[in-house]
């Protein structure tokens, strides 16, 4: 019998975010919460003999995009094609938007069989970091007051708005803090770090100036102290690299962002963090 393919329930996710920290991907404590705001039919399993064998997320982010995430199959369930099924039922679902995704090396052939092309490398980074806390008054922790002017300044570098995921995701958690940069009432940057399984990761990082994005990832790190810091970031960003290279962080994974449909025109010489891999 064909496997059962249904719409995950915000348990079936925790699995899959479970799943997704056996394999090593080092997902944060508390990332799901924000995907799931964003869009809560976005996520899928399928099933065999009632027990979950594989699962995906497409979270849309409006009308025109959705991203495309935690593709797995469990161990005992793989070489099957169960996973293959899921992902046909769930792109087609997605319509005519626009997806993106970050392909592993190992199945970019396999993505671009189903119409995704590749744009750029991503890159995780990570290492211990020991730097000082950045002087002035312009770097402020993000209360619900700043969000607003922080989902219109996240819009210039997404290739869709996603005011219900940063709603979410900018809330100050014990396990998750917010830094913008702001000068005279003028978002120039911010950033979010937040503990993962293993360390902190750092996600999204965006700045209108080296200067500005070096300022924030200084803020970050110093606000969790000292440890090992993980921070994906799109190859093509020269200043994102040397950034890394200042903090002795090293080149751990690697990633293609591809797109089924047009490839959005974004500013990377400003994204010095992408969100995450694992979700999107």
């Amino acid at each position: 019998m064909p496997p059962i393919i249904r719409k995950a329930s915000r348990a079936d996710l925790d699995i899959l975010i479970d799943w997704a920290a056996r394999e090593g991907w080092n997902p944060g404590l508390d990332d799901a919460a924000a995907f799931w705001a964003a869009d809560p039919e976005g996520f899928w399993i399928a099933e065999e003999d009632g027990v979950v064998a594989a699962g995906l997320s497409l979270v849309r982010y409006g009308a025109a995009y959705a991203f495309l995430g935690l593709y797995l199959a469990h161990p005992d369930y793989r070489g099957r094609g169960i996973g293959y099924a899921l992902w046909r039922e769930a792109v087609s679902a997605a319509a005519d938007r626009t997806i993106g995704l970050d392909g592993v090396v190992a199945q970019q052939d396999n993505y671009r069989k189903s119409g995704f092309a590749y744009a750029h490398a991503n890159f995780r980074y990570g290492g211990e970091v020991q730097c000082t806390e950045p002087p002035g008054t312009e770097l402020v922790s993000v209360s619900p007051v700043h969000v607003p002017m922080l989902i219109d300044y996240d819009a210039r570098f997404n290739p869709a708005r996603r005011d219900d995921f940063l709603r979410e995701w900018l809330k100050p958690l014990s396990t998750r803090e917010s830094f913008a940069l702001i000068r005279n009432a003028e978002v120039l940057g911010y950033g979010t770090i937040r503990a993962c399984r293993e360390g902190h990761k750092i996600g999204p990082l965006f700045a209108d100036t080296e200067t500005g994005a070096d300022l924030i990832f200084r803020k970050l790190v110093t606000s969790v102290g000292a440890g090992r810091v993980y921070l994906d970031l799109p190859e093509p960003n020269a200043a994102a690299r040397a950034l890394c290279d200042r903090y002795n962080l090293k080149p751990v994974f690697e990633t293609a962002r591809m797109y089924r449909g047009p490839v959005p025109d974004l500013p990377l010489g400003q994204i010095y963090g992408i969100t995450t891999f694992e979700l999107g």
